[in-house]
């Protein structure tokens, strides 16, 4: 029986994805719930299993194609084997990449041909270290540093193209570019042509906070299953009181409408290999501090597994983005559209500041809002970070709500 392999359903705000690698080629058996393809989106990466065993009979899509919500992708064969003889209405199997194992001549992976024929290179006169005599591609490039010619190797595996100067051992490479750093791209350009962004300033003394933590982390942890209390709690909380306080701030813009949002959903920014992500923790404004840590480390987890799901990057009122964590001492956030607002934490570092006439050495970091004018005015941008900073500087207010 035939099974139609489709692309996911992919929410309204993802019109399509790239088919990224398939792990299976035509023709091999595969398992249920066995990999069989990832597909890339501008926001994560969605794994597309095998519904039945059987064999992949046929890739429709492949690698770098584009998909739209449930085209067909692939079929299989279910319940067929790779040794089991075709049925009179069985669809032929076709193999993604054909062996020269029935001619004389050497097997030759695609990319050792490529650039075997790009230089010159008689398939005869190469020996391959791989499997059953295969002539990889590390072959040719080893047969032609052999014969010490300055040639420029080009190595079109995997979408990629590299050069390789012989005569100097200089390299270049040439990828494309993920649909991850396609987007961020894209969002930069959209937030800078498209809004009004400017960002305002202000630093915040840290040592309330930290001293709050140092007091509590360890019953804190032991009193919430070993939720550890890091500081983006803090300023969570802290920044949905602000919005309580400042509504435009948590707002949205549709075409020429304002839209205000009666909940606080926080977008928190978390790397992953495919660099920064943004997953959103919904309804916030009802999470205590051990919840919204324990929601962090669990996209934290997921992010670096590339498990986070379209539905946990889509939406969010606000966001806030800890260049500190990787050393960054002050930068200017991106909007992240349609949010009208986006906060940048900083690196804690002692400075010496006036404290009641005197100057002391006191652990600050330095706070960014970066805000769409059309939307937000200085005044209440200002009034906004202020509020942060004092409810930081005051951590028991976060807690009481005032």
């Amino acid at each position: 029986m035939t099974i139609e392999i489709k692309a996911p359903t992919l929410p309204e705000s993802v019109p399509d994805g790239t088919i990224a690698t398939w792990h299976k080629k035509a023709g091999e058996a595969v398992k249920r719930d066995e990999l069989l393809v990832d597909i890339e989106t501008d926001k994560v990466v969605i794994e597309v299993v095998s519904p039945a065993d059987g064999v992949l009979a046929q890739i429709i899509k492949k690698s770098g194609d584009t998909i739209v919500s449930n085209e067909l992708i692939a079929t299989i064969e279910a319940g067929a084997s790779t040794s089991a003889g075709k049925s009179p209405g069985e669809k032929e199997i076709e193999p993604v990449a054909i062996d020269n194992a029935a001619t004389d001549e050497p097997m030759l992976s695609p990319a050792a041909k490529k650039i075997a024929e790009e230089n010159g290179i008689s398939i005869d006169s190469l020996k391959g270290s791989g499997k059953n005599g295969r002539v990889t591609k590390e072959d040719v490039l080893e047969f032609v540093n052999k014969a010490k010619s300055p040639v420029a190797v080009a190595d079109m595996s995997n979408d990629a193209a590299k050069r390789v100067d012989m005569s100097s051992g200089r390299v270049e490479e040439r990828v494309p570019m993920s649909r991850l750093r396609a987007k961020v791209a894209e969002r930069l350009l959209q937030a800078s042509q498209s809004t009004a962004m400017l960002t305002t300033f202000n630093e915040v003394d840290m040592a309330p906070v930290m001293a709050m933590r140092n007091k509590y982390k360890d019953m804190f942890e032991k009193t919430h299953d070993g939720v550890r209390l890091g500081f983006m709690s803090f300023f969570v909380r802290a920044s949905i009181e602000a919005l309580k306080r400042f509504p435009a701030v948590n707002a949205s813009i549709d075409g020429n409408d304002i839209v205000y949002h009666g909940y606080q959903d926080i977008g928190v920014a978390v790397s992953s290999p495919r660099g920064l992500v943004v997953p959103v923790l919904r309804n916030a404004d009802h999470m205590g501090l051990a919840q919204i840590e324990a929601q962090i480390r669990e996209y934290g987890l997921k992010a670096q597994d590339g498990k986070l799901s379209i539905d946990e990057m889509s939406g969010g009122t606000f966001t806030i983005s800890n260049g500190g964590v990787f050393g960054s001492l002050l930068s200017t956030p991106i909007l992240n559209p349609p949010q009208t607002a986006i906060l940048g934490m900083h690196k804690i570092q002692d400075r010496p500041v006036a404290v009641d006439g005197e100057v002391k050495i006191r652990p600050m970091m330095y706070l960014a809002l970066s805000y769409d004018h059309r939307m937000i005015d200085g005044k209440e941008a200002v009034q906004f970070l202020v509020t942060i900073k004092e409810l930081l500087e005051d951590p028991a207010r976060i807690l009481l709500e005032i």
